[in-house]
């Protein structure tokens, strides 16, 4: 039987799971208490939580979410999780935030939505500009054909008003 702690722990591991869209899992051996911290300032900062976690709690807190499945293959050995909702931000915080630490920490892949990624995926992500960019380019492509076609179909209007002012102005240059 859980204690009452361990329910608190996994009822928060639920909630970030809940909140979270991407979570990178790294391995921590060897770093210390004080560069823990100093990851977790680093990270906070740019709105990811990191967090060292129970490899048992988190496989009870996962266990009715989606990710259930992908996370559970990357909890073997001391894990810690950040944790974020910006799918490309967090990956690139994360990999800067373990750039002093790069020899130590070694990620062990990702989980993004329901689907698990490797650790080539998790760097590639980071090179990917933000959701919102994303969006906006998608958008732009979009509309892109779109505003040529008005244009082509304008043109032709155009064209007509531009004859129609340039025979105004020979008449009245005639007439003078």
């Amino acid at each position: 039987m859980p204690t009452e702690a361990k329910r608190e722990t996994i009822d928060e591991l639920r909630a970030q799971l809940e909140s979270s869209r991407t979570m990178i899992v790294s391995e921590y051996r060897g770093l210390k208490v004080k560069e823990i911290s100093e990851i977790r300032r680093t990270l906070r900062k740019q709105s990811v939580t990191y967090r060292v976690v129970k490899n048992r709690l988190m496989r009870i807190a996962a266990k009715d979410n989606d990710a259930a499945d992908a996370l559970s293959s990357l909890l073997v050995g001391p894990t810690a999780i950040a944790f974020g909702a910006d799918e490309s931000g967090t990956a690139r915080a994360v990999l800067e935030a373990f750039r002093p630490y790069s020899k130590i920490v070694k990620i062990t892949g990702g989980v993004l939505g329901s689907s698990r990624i490797d650790v080539e995926s998790v760097t590639r992500l980071a090179t990917l500009p933000s959701r919102e960019v994303l969006l906006a380019q998608a958008l732009g492509a979009i509309t892109a054909p779109m505003s040529m076609t008005a244009g082509l179909f304008d043109a032709p209007l155009r064209d007509v008003a531009g004859l129609v002012q340039a025979l105004a102005d020979k008449r009245g240059e005639a007439a003078a």
